[in-house]
Order: C-alpha cells, then sequence, then structure tokens
C-alpha cells in the first residue's frame, strides 16, 4: 500500500458510516474511458471465440454435456 492510499483510508476512517457509503459507492463507478477500454476488450475475446467456433478450432458442448464433464471432473478431484 502507498502512503498516499494510507492516507486516505485514514482520513476515510474519520467520516461518519453514510459518508463512507458514499465514497465507496463513488469510487466503484467506473469512468466513460475505463468503460470503453472494458468494452473494447469484450470485443476483441468474443471476436476471438466465435473465430474460434467458426474456424473449428474449438468444439461447441451442450449445456447438458458440459454439466456432465464438470460433475466427473468434481468427482476426480475429490478422490
Amino acid at each position: 500500500m502507498t502512503p498516499k492510499l494510507a492516507d486516505f483510508i485514514a482520513e476515510g476512517r474519520t467520516l461518519s458510516a453514510d459518508e463512507r457509503e458514499i465514497a465507496a459507492l463513488a469510487l466503484q463507478q467506473i469512468s466513460g474511458m475505463e468503460q470503453a477500454e472494458i468494452d473494447a476488450a469484450w470485443d476483441e475475446e468474443i471476436d476471438l471465440r466465435v473465430d474460434e467456433i467458426l474456424t473449428g478450432k474449438v468444439e461447441l458442448v451442450d449445456g447438458e454435456e458440459t454439466r456432465r464433464m464438470a460433475r466427473a471432473m468434481l468427482a476426480a478431484r475429490r478422490k
């Protein structure tokens, strides 16, 4: 933790419970620029996954088969 962050936290502890809640909510909000970066990263990931499906790099598995595979993997871990 940086000294600056430690100072902010210490100062934040002097706030009332309501003020701390408001500050926490404000700090959790994402700016428009940050949201645009997140959206761009997801778009890239989606394009990659769709390309893997269309080129046959990955094989789609239906939901029930996926659950069966997950159950088998969990059972193997428990042994």
